[in-house]
């Protein structure tokens, strides 16, 4: 039966997103929390992301939702709460009461049966009125976010008001489970996210068709930029937009303030674009690396058919049940034994690798969830394998078992990084697998990235991402061919 309430979209061809999505966020979070020993009268208390300004500034930064916030609510404003009862799953949202001048400089103000219809709560109430509505409610524990997030460390603060002594506070019960929502997305989720990708997708192809030699760098990201906001209503990418031509793309995370895409696209260059927007908070995270002119050399035709081979064994190989250790163990082998044949490397693979060899030319895991946040959480939570730390497997973002409704990027790398090969051609141990000769000479190469965002299926995986992947594909389309997407 057609869902008939209220959706998320932005007119034209945009997809419509049922605000039914965050309803059954929220109660599966708390068929999670029944399981636990919670105290009875409890609710979820969440803060939503503040309206913030630029430095001591009057400019008001483009608003962003707080991400867990975004999944159990979706709400577009700034300086809102939410309350989840644990028993009934009643939500309350609480809404920030406006000046009269709001109503000259932003908009008309709008009552809270507004929002209530909106975003589809139980009811909505303002913010000055939450401590009384907790107290007559007979609101005892508050169950608040507290903990540390695995890929910046940074701590979640938590929500916090006026009055919040005069309840008692549980903060050990609700990071871990909430996050643990996040891992396994629901058909809804899916959706958002295949819209995402696609549009991504879209971009990315038409930055290929436009890349000539003497562009800048930053016209490559304009073009992604323009292309999803235009065609797909996604006006903020989901991280720095990445455009590193030459030696630049052995920075893995150029692009930016201080080197801000700003280099002129050179022939005979090759460009990696890693890039992606969002809709509705849910991400892309695509990344292709293709020739300035169209046209593989020998030699990048040679490094990009050692990635292109370990991201083909590596989603061929993707299926509930699989480690994702494994899976980076996976695209280590493949290019180990790829570079080998292209004479990069020397000696076994098995010798290579032991000696950890590829963590100097592939620094960075193969890839991470990805949901309301690009890099999503649940990486490493308790009850899960911990992180490894040996080289190469240290910096991988989780070591999960996968399970039907995760999403994963897959995106193996190899780069010419002095940083990281210096080192390694200095020590003897590590010196002897290297064609030092053919390596050196590729220090002013770059690198090569290609990414794809995947569904863990049932019985394999859907790859959400409709870019040319080949060389063969990549040339066709830089040379005016035809490319469709679903």
């Amino acid at each position: 039966m057609a869902y008939d309430g209220s959706h998320f979209h932005l007119g034209a061809n945009t997809h419509k997103v049922p605000m039914l999505l965050h309803k059954q966020n929220r109660e599966k979070l708390v068929t999670m929390l029944k399981k636990k020993s919670v105290p009875a009268k409890s609710v979820v208390l969440m803060q939503g992301g503040e309206s913030v300004c630029l430095n001591d500034s009057d400019r008001e930064l483009l608003f962003r939702q707080e991400s867990y916030f975004q999944f159990l609510f979706g709400v577009s404003e700034p300086d809102c709460f939410g309350v989840v009862d644990v028993e009934t799953c009643r939500s309350v949202l609480f809404i920030p009461r406006l000046p009269d001048a709001y109503a000259v400089w932003m908009g008309k103000i709008e009552k809270p049966s507004f929002f209530q219809k909106k975003y589809e709560v139980d009811e909505v109430k303002f913010v000055d009125e939450l401590k009384d509505y907790l107290k007559g409610a007979g609101v005892e524990t508050l169950l608040i976010m507290k903990g540390t997030n695995c890929d910046s460390g940074s701590v979640h603060k938590g929500a916090t008001f006026p009055g919040i002594e005069e309840f008692k506070v549980n903060t050990d019960l609700l990071y871990t489970d909430l996050c643990e929502c996040r891992v396994i997305k629901s058909e809804l989720e899916l959706d958002v996210l295949r819209y995402a990708s696609k549009i991504s997708s879209r971009a990315h192809v038409e930055m290929m068709r436009r890349c000539k030699p003497k562009m800048m760098e930053y016209q490559i990201e304009a073009i992604f930029l323009y292309e999803v906001y235009s065609r797909g209503g996604m006006r903020n990418p989901c991280y720095t937009c990445i455009a590193a031509s030459g030696d630049n793309a052995a920075t893995l995370h150029y692009g930016h303030a201080g080197a801000p895409n700003n280099r002129e696209l050179q022939d005979g260059d090759m460009i990696l674009a890693d890039m992606g927007a969002e809709y509705h908070g849910y991400c892309s995270d695509i990344t292709r690396t293709f020739p300035v002119n169209g046209k593989f050399t020998p030699l990048q035709r040679s490094v990009y058919e050692t990635v292109l081979a370990a991201q083909t064994a590596v989603i061929k190989a993707l299926k509930p049940g699989v480690s994702w250790v494994d899976m980076q163990k996976l695209a280590y082998r493949t290019m180990a034994g790829e570079l080998v044949k292209h004479g990069f490397l020397q000696g076994s693979v098995e010798d290579i690798l032991k000696e950890n060899i590829m963590a100097a030319l592939q620094p960075h895991g193969l890839g991470h969830f990805m949901g309301i946040d690009t890099h999503d959480v649940g990486g490493y939570l308790p009850g899960h394998p911990e992180r490894p730390t040996v080289p190469g497997l240290k910096n991988i973002r989780t070591a999960r078992i996968l399970q039907p409704g995760m999403v994963v990027t897959v995106e193996p790398g190899c780069y010419f990084i002095a940083a990281t090969l210096e080192p390694a051609l200095a020590d003897p141990k590590k010196a002897k697998f290297f064609n030092i000769e053919k390596v050196r000479s590729c220090m002013k190469f770059g690198g090569v990235r290609i990414e794809n965002d995947l569904v863990i299926t049932k019985d394999g995986c859907e790859d959400m991402t409709f870019v040319p992947r080949t060389v063969e594909e990549i040339e066709s389309v830089m040379a005016g061919g035809e490319w469709h997407i679903a």
